[in-house]
């Protein structure tokens, strides 16, 4: 028995030895795995900044607006992706083309609402009201993204914050296009109460973080309304009541920007930090010029179009007369590079992506006008419209002109003189007068595709502007590709091939050809 005791004992003893030593072991195990030199926790001014360069570089300039830009022809693609999505042979449907800005888009989301979170009542930066307020700007306009270019798709169970690393939901359901723009008005509508507050706390406000307004509240405040001016025009076709919308319109474009100095401009490109339109032609050389565009110009005698073009020896091009003047042919050009002309824009190094324009809230407000037929007050309101556009285009020719990667291969060849002011007014007087006075909603809407056709990101919004007048009937800018007109964009493949709800609305990728977003008369 004293045998057994000891030996007992001895057992006992070196289990618990070992207990402890397999404790102290996991205990150094997980400190030695803990990364101490990232925090986890960051004040929400720091990742406002991750947030405002996210949506503008790669969301509102990046895969979208490239291709929306072939889309509604500002530009041609004219090689390998962008000739496929010219021509309409795969990539318009295929879930691979918008996968990266698909999954960026969650991600810039779900940093908004981070932000958001951490700005609210009880949240760990309780009292920052502005940033907040910036915050909620920007998961509108994400959220907006995700729902004019997809239409219904997850929103409400995704993008959320993490809880202990894990997401909430790992197959998050699909919402309606008109659940989500439900959310994006009420994102607004809060942002607009939250921005006339302060940053309360010790933190401290966003300042040079805000890589667009430094802080400025009142240029956020601005931005806000001008959204809600954006989306409020966008649901026109699901409207019970059209007049009052339209007023809804002009009210909220009467109280965003009254300059160009005030627009939503991301303009912190130079030599390393790339516009994104002139990265992607810089590394890839898909895009061509638009014989489409082209003509609307020389049917106008809009001065422009001896500014814009550029041939294949880097030479600007005086105009349509110009003996290299050579456009590719808007879904029939060849598949070739260095060969057709391109348009000046995809040189345009250092030019601002423009998440909300001055030109393009003043066109919003014209078009309101035009709407509720009030021609006189409208046709003030677009002379000033295409004034600030074409100050808009000088902006991204003189980046082109002054690209540095361009200019270190010698530059482009500029041979004509900037539009004036004076002169843009002229053209009004001379051309668009009296084609706004024949047809005036015609010509606003051909005015506002003119001035989206550049470097600052504007396809995209161009894009939701075709949408949006097919699905009210109308026709007002005629477009050339012969090939079916995409009228969305497809799911991404990390969720067409993970959550079973998504992979069971993309089927096989035709329905964009066939189903309008619901904003635009469509289900879904």
């Amino acid at each position: 028995m004293k045998l057994f005791n000891n030996t007992s004992k001895s057992i006992l003893t070196t289990i618990l030895l070992s207990a402890i030593v397999v404790s102290c072991s996991e205990d150094t195990m997980d400190n030695i795995n803990e990364d101490k030199n990232h925090t986890k926790d960051v004040p929400a001014k720091f990742i406002m900044a991750d947030v405002i360069t996210s949506t503008a570089f790669s969301n509102a300039g990046g895969d979208i607006n490239t291709y929306a830009a072939a889309y509604v022809e500002h530009e041609v693609g004219t090689h390998n992706q962008l000739w496929r999505a010219e021509h309409r042979e795969g990539e318009p449907s295929s879930a691979s083309t918008f996968n990266n800005v698909w999954g960026n888009l969650y991600s810039t989301l779900k940093n908004a609402r981070i932000v958001i979170e951490k700005c609210s009542e009880g949240g760990s930066q309780q009292g920052n009201l502005v940033t907040k307020g910036a915050a909620e700007v920007m998961a509108a306009y994400n959220s907006a993204l995700l729902a004019d270019m997809f239409g219904d798709t997850p929103w409400s169970q995704a993008a959320l914050p993490a809880e202990d690393g894990i997401p909430p939901y790992m197959n998050p359901k699909i919402d309606t296009q008109q659940e989500i723009y439900v959310g994006i008005m009420q994102y607004l509508d809060a942002a607009i109460q939250d921005l006339q507050g302060s940053d309360a706390h010790a933190t401290g406000p966003m300042g040079s973080y805000d890589l667009m307004y430094g802080g400025d509240k009142a240029k956020w405040l601005k931005f806000a309304y001008g959204l809600k001016a954006r989306y409020t025009m966008r649901l026109l076709k699901r409207s019970t009541n059209a007049t009052q919308t339209l007023e809804k319109v002009i009210e909220y474009a009467d109280k965003s920007f009254k300059s160009a100095a005030e627009q939503a401009a991301f303009a912190i490109y130079d030599a390393s930090n790339l516009n994104p339109l002139f990265d992607y032609q810089w590394s890839r050389d898909g895009l061509a010029a638009s014989k489409s565009i082209s003509e609307k110009l020389i049917e106008r005698n809009d001065p422009r179009i001896r500014r814009v073009f550029i041939d294949a020896n880097w030479v600007q091009m005086t105009g349509a007369d110009d003996e290299a003047f050579f456009m590719a042919p808007n879904g029939e050009n060849e598949q070739v590079q260095y060969y057709y002309n391109t348009s000046a824009f995809v040189f345009s190094q250092t030019a601002p992506t423009l998440l909300l324009s001055y030109h393009e809230v003043l066109f919003l407000k014209a078009e309101a006008l035009c709407r509720l037929k009030r021609a006189e007050e409208a046709r003030s309101v677009l002379k000033d419209a295409v004034v600030a556009g074409i100050a808009n285009t000088e902006i991204n020719v003189a980046a082109a002109m002054n690209a540095p990667s361009v200019l270190g291969y010698g530059g482009l060849t500029e041979t004509t003189n900037p539009i004036t002011k004076a002169e843009a007014e002229s053209y009004f007087e001379t051309s668009v007068k009296p084609l706004f006075e024949s047809n005036p909603l015609k010509e606003t809407m051909n005015q506002k595709y003119l001035a989206f056709f550049g470097a600052s990101g504007e396809s995209t919004e161009c894009y939701n502007d075709i949408r949006r007048m097919k699905g009210l009937g109308e026709n007002l800018v005629t477009l050339k590709n012969p090939n079916q007109f995409p009228l969305r964009c497809p799911y991404g493949n990390d969720d067409t091939t993970t959550n079973p709800a998504v992979q069971k609305a993309y089927g096989n990728g035709q329905y964009v050809y066939t189903e309008p977003v619901w904003w635009a008369g469509g289900t879904r």
